[in-house]
Parts: structure tokens; sequence; C-alpha cells
């Protein structure tokens, strides 16, 4: 079956990487539903020949994969919620925002973000499709429209000083829309501020984990620059953070209006010099990740045959993209603690592992953790002193306890 560019509809001829068929990330079951069949589609990303955006084709709706019970909540992650308090206070400085200011975030989720805005005192709007983490934020007194952004949406909303977008862009499977929607919402002299993980540091990093159904679009800035052009948006300014691996935040303006910083020419040479906008860029990408899949496989088999007990630790949705590719089950790794009480007592798509809380784990029956999300290690092993950890992006990595066992 071909596939078309969701930006420029070039046919996708280009393959990157092939992480067979999975299920959605966040599509946890609960025991009733361990014995009915589970639905999984290719998970298979292209790269297209002429604008250059990465991306895996649309397999499934937004509405299928972003459901009313979904179970990822922002507030969950302590590193996370400092993120975007730090964020609120830089983005105040930075646009003079005031009690005659009005802020939109997309994709707001249980209002980790917003809260800090509200305190201010400026008013606020969320945006959020997935029921359960709309409802949180109402409970934080943030108004949340609870629906997916659209240009129709924007039509219909006041205009914005400020639209967030946070790692929501690659989550869109309308791309075109989604930045016209932006453009539509913005007051003449507002600022849209999007962050993503880098594709720079992706394929830097080997961070194929990254790659799930949610997740559209692998962005550079090039790409993301190119797709703005269209929807009558400018880069302005970029920035380079630390979060999910390595992202980037840009800040947009309507075209026109204000002159680019030169961070924008120096990331766009970073990416050139990557060639990332060349086929050469993608290749040997498969065979890093078999090898990362290889070496954790052979790693879980000889800690089983010497008797070691390995949990995991964070459900998180680069996890099961990395247990499902590697076809490792409970065999292997008999439990993952969460900290997310949506989470607890269900099991992770694909692999059926059951996920625990964190009082269930005890330092004496566990010889180690293999921390799925590493983007948090340094957040986790301050909460899980007394563990031996590991990860496993970019390649297999031991953390021993901090303290004496």
């Amino acid at each position: 079956m071909s596939h078309l560019c969701r930006h420029c509809s070039t046919p996708l001829e280009h393959e990157v990487i092939d992480l067979g068929h999975q299920p959605p990330s966040n599509a946890y079951l609960t025991i009733d539903h361990l014995s009915l069949p589970e639905v999984t589609y290719p998970l298979r990303v292209f790269v297209c020949h002429n604008c250059w955006l990465v991306q895996l084709p649309a397999h499934a709706a937004a509405d299928q994969l972003f459901t009313a019970d979904y179970a990822y909540f922002s507030s969950t992650s302590t590193t996370w919620c400092t993120h975007a308090e730090r964020y609120v206070e830089h983005a105040i400085n930075r646009l003079g925002l005031g009690p005659s200011s009005h802020v939109v975030e997309l994709a707001s989720n249980d209002g980790y973000l917003l809260q800090y805005v509200k305190s201010k005192g400026i008013s606020c709007l969320g945006v959020e499709p997935t029921h359960a983490t709309a409802e949180v934020a109402r409970m934080k007194g943030i108004q949340t429209v609870e629906q997916f952004f659209s240009l129709s949406l924007a039509e219909e909303l006041d205009k914005a000083d400020l639209v967030i977008a946070n790692n929501v862009l690659a989550h869109v499977p309308d791309i075109n829309d989604f930045l016209a929607g932006i453009a539509k919402l913005l007051k003449p002299n507002g600022y849209a501020s999007i962050e993503f993980p880098h594709l720079l540091r992706l394929l830097l990093g080997n961070q194929f984990d990254t790659i799930y159904h949610e997740h559209y679009s692998y962005l550079s800035l090039g790409s993301v620059k190119r797709i703005s052009a269209v929807a009558g948006l400018e880069v302005l300014d970029v920035e380079e953070l630390p979060t999910h691996g390595g992202s980037i935040r840009v800040w947009l303006a309507h075209q026109g209006l204000r002159k680019a910083s030169p961070k924008v020419s120096s990331i766009l040479s970073a990416e050139a010099s990557l060639g990332i906008e060349t086929l050469s860029a993608y290749t040997g990408f498969q065979q890093r990740a078999e090898s990362i899949k290889n070496s954790l496989i052979e790693y879980l088999i000889l800690a089983n045959r010497e008797g070691k007990r390995i949990l995991g630790y964070g459900a998180a949705a680069k996890g099961n993209t990395l247990l499902n590719y590697a076809g490792i089950r409970e065999d292997l790794l008999p439990a993952v603690a969460d900290r997310a009480t949506s989470k607890q007592g269900k099991f992770l798509p694909g692999s059926h592992i059951p996920i625990i809380s964190p009082d269930q784990l005890t330092i004496e029956s566990v010889d180690r953790l293999f921390v799925l999300p590493w983007n948090l290690i340094d957040e986790l092993r301050h909460q899980l002193v007394g563990y031996d950890l590991m990860t496993a992006i970019p390649n297999l990595k031991s953390f021993p306890s901090q303290i004496l066992r």
C-alpha cells in the first residue's frame, strides 16, 4: 500500500526504519482485555524526498489513539512540571505578558502548565481532547475545551497573545491544518511557542523508541520552518532543550513582522551538517536499533539464567515500543512499576506485562530496575535511591545504587 506525505502529498518511497506491527503504545489493557484480540498497526517510518518530513503513515485516527481514558498525565513527572513552571516565567518575561494578555495551550493535558499561567493572574484556555486529563485540569480551575485543535476550532476562539503547543505537533495527523489554526488563533503581534523532540537528536542518540503510533511526524527545524511558512508563520527564534533526550523550542509569529535570531541559522546549519535533508542521514538507523534490541535481549536472558530479578520502571510509551520490538514478555521482565495510578493494575499493550505501584517494590526482591523512560534517569536516580538502575538507549548502561544495599 502506498502512502502520501502529510505535508506535500508526495508518494512516500524511502523507509527510515521498520519496528514491526505494534499496538498503540498508550493502549493499556485491563485484565478483562487480555483474552481478547489486540489491534496492531505497522510501525514503519518514511522520509519524504520532496519536503524531508519524516513521518509515520496515519494507520490509526487520532480519536482512536487519544481516547477519553487516555492514561498519560503530565503532572506525574515532577521534572516536567518544573520545566513547565520555568517556561511560563520565561515566556512572561520575554513577551511582557500581564493581566490583559490571553494564553492558549494546545494539548493542555491535565493543566500541568496552565496552572502556572493562571497563578500569575493571566487569562488562559486549554484545548485538550482527552476527557480524563481535561477533567483534572478543570478541577484546577482551568477552562478547557475538550476537542482536537483545528483551523475550524481556532475560528471560534478568542485571539491569543501566546499559543503554546508543547509536544503535540508530532501527534497531529493533519499538520498543515494545525499550523494554519495557530496562525488564525494568534493576534497580529502574537507569538506561538512549539516544543518537540529534535529529529537530529533522535538520529544521533539512536532514539528509535520514541517512534510510536501517537507520533505521526519526527521533526527537524527545517521541516517545521517550511511547513510553518505555508501557514503564514515565520520561525523567529529557537532554543535547544534537554527534555525528551534533546528537544527544541521554536518561536513563531506572523510573517514579515520581526527579524529572525541567528540561532535559527545555527540550528539549520547543524541539521545540514548531518545531511538531514539527504537520504544518507538515515542509512544504518535500522541496524543500530537492531543492535540495541539484541543486546537487551541477551542481557535479560543471561540475568534470567543467573536467577536475577529484573523489573521495569516507568510504563512509558517509548518503553512499549522497545519491549514490543524486542519481543520481551513477562518471563524476562515480570512487572513494570509506575507512579501513575491510572496505569496501575493494568497491563502493557502487546507485551501484557503487569503494571504495579512503586510501593510494591522492595530492594531485597529486585536486583535491578530497567528504566524505560531513559530521558528521566536523573530524576529517577534521586527517587529510587538504593536500587541499581539500567537503561537501553542509546545503548545499555548501568547506574549502580547510590547507597550501600
